[in-house]
């Protein structure tokens, strides 16, 4: 399958909210095969394949993709789940004294039955905190399918992702959703600035704009705004014009300061309302696979990180 005939088939799904109930409920068929029959090892590897026609180097890994396979497999930072939890987060970022970065909370659910759009405003957004891509963006309440969408929510909260791939933090979250204000920025949208943090160093960031769109762009700059000369599944885009931000030095000050008990990870953060929004931490993009386009790119960036003991 070609990379863009991909990326259609996942825009068609993630903009239909009967395809994507269906993609998940196979996901559940296959996270109960995959949780019995296959070992932590033998599911990455598994993965893996899917990406590029070889297992992952685990004993000695040297590009990003494997070190990011060998993080999963031998390093439990208990922080991971707590600061991975896009709900227990709030209270670690106001411990760490980042609680003006959070956006408002509007509800927090732990039950699909308590799940009542009526009682929230028109606009707003919807998040699992245990997962990863479990979410909503509601732009206009009244125009939303409830039916289909609780069948949604109900699912968020009686399963997991951690599973998939062997993304382990995620299996010691307890499953909540969280409702937070809708946030838009001068795009009509609201951009990611999602900083890749090595040993409390952010060193170069991704920047999404038009997320969820066919003609969405990707693109990863230094720190002094320079594009560079990759993708990440998906090719970068050199006719793009994309402004730093004008909170920019504040994102990379907060980057630097809460990456710095891991030895990587990316740190996500919006900018809205002439002021800086926290995003989330995220320690296993796409589940670290070799997404890298052109693929040199995997080792040339797995330099960077080193590893710790087991």
């Amino acid at each position: 399958m070609t990379s863009e005939l991909h990326r259609y088939l996942a825009h068609l799904k993630d903009n239909n909210a009967w395809l994507r109930l269906l993609w998940l409920q196979a996901l559940a068929r296959r996270a109960r095969r995959e949780r019995q029959e296959l070992t932590d090892v033998q599911c990455i590897n598994q993965l893996y394949r899917r990406y590029v026609d070889r297992d992952p180097d685990l004993e000695n890994p040297t590009t990003f993709s494997e070190k990011m396979q060998w993080l999963k497999l031998n390093y439990r930072n208990p922080l991971m789940p707590v600061v991975g939890d896009k709900y227990a987060v709030r209270a670690y970022l106001e411990q760490q004294g980042y609680g003006h970065l959070l956006n408002e909370l509007i509800a927090v659910y732990e039950r699909a039955e308590d799940f009542n759009p009526k009682a929230l405003p028109q606009q707003f957004v919807l998040k699992a905190t245990h997962a990863s891509g479990w979410n909503l963006i509601v732009k206009n309440r009244d125009k939303v399918n409830w039916w289909i969408w609780r069948k949604h929510i109900h699912y968020w909260l009686t399963h997991d992702i951690a599973w998939n791939g062997r993304e382990w933090h995620y299996g010691e979250m307890t499953p909540r959703v969280v409702c937070e204000r809708y946030l838009q920025d001068d795009s009509g949208g609201l951009m990611d600035y999602k900083f890749y943090c090595f040993n409390g160093e952010p060193h170069f960031l991704q920047v999404n704009v038009g997320r969820g769109e066919l003609g969405s762009t990707q693109n990863y700059y230094t720190l002094d705004w320079q594009l560079l000369p990759f993708g990440k599944s998906q090719p970068h885009n050199p006719d793009a014009q994309v402004q730093r931000p004008a909170h920019f030095d504040e994102m990379v000050e907060a980057a630097r300061a809460l990456s710095k008990p891991f030895p990587y990870v990316r740190m996500d953060f919006y900018e809205a309302g002439g002021r800086v929004y926290f995003g989330e931490f995220t320690f296993f993009p796409c589940s670290g696979m070799p997404d890298f386009i052109p693929i040199e790119w995997d080792a040339r960036v797995g330099q960077l990180l080193h590893l710790p003991e087991s």
